[in-house]
């Protein structure tokens, strides 16, 4: 893994979303099937036309170890992206991580291989495999606009995608901004008084 990624790996989403100024956060739908999932790496775009995941079986053929693999599948909630046995495909190819505009089906089974995926939640219906789409190129998903080798980090609050041209000076933030957090923990304290003070502070 590159290192600036596993920095990024250490740091919580919240602190990466302060760091962009609250911006690029993926919508609050998207979430992962469980709490304990976290991914980061770099993105692997598919746009998918709603319902259709013939490009999906695309992209999970020409993926490279280490990519998240990012789909725009436009919000649809009807047909799934993927079942258990796909998503089984893309462990066994390398990728790190799935995240969905859109929804997955075989829940339980998915769980069960312990494999982060990021989506809307779940249906029971298949998607069909008419054709269409692109791949490793720019994206829309959970209404931020993505590209392809961007940073995707996601844990039990979301999904937030560092672009490429800014990674670096976000990193800085995304640090300083946990080093103040645990700062503030340490001078607070458990104490009554710890805490009237802090919020003193603040409130003037």
């Amino acid at each position: 893994m590159e290192k600036i990624l596993e920095e990024f790996s250490r740091i919580p989403t919240p602190c990466i979303s302060d760091a962009l100024g609250g911006m690029n956060g993926l919508d609050h739908a998207i979430k992962p099937l469980q709490e304990d999932y976290r991914v980061c790496g770099r993105a692997m775009t598919v746009k998918a036309p709603a319902g259709d995941n013939r490009i999906v079986l695309e992209a999970l053929r020409r993926s490279e170890p280490g990519k998240v693999l990012v789909v725009d599948m436009k919000g649809e909630t009807y047909r799934a992206t993927m079942g258990d046995f796909m998503v089984g495909l893309a462990r066994t190819l390398g990728i790190v991580g799935l995240v969905f505009d859109g929804v997955i089906r075989d829940i339980a089974d998915i769980r069960a291989l312990k494999f982060p995926v990021f989506c809307r939640g779940t249906c029971m219906a298949a998607s069909a495999k008419s054709g269409g789409g692109e791949i490793d190129v720019p994206v829309s998903c959970g209404g931020v606009s993505i590209k392809p080798g961007d940073i995707v980090v996601g844990d039990a609050d979301g999904v937030v995608v560092v672009p490429y041209e800014r990674e670096e000076e976000t990193l800085v933030e995304a640090r300083r901004k946990v080093e103040k957090d645990r700062e503030r923990a340490e001078r607070v304290g458990a104490s009554r008084e710890g805490a009237i003070k802090y919020l003193d502070s603040i409130l003037g």
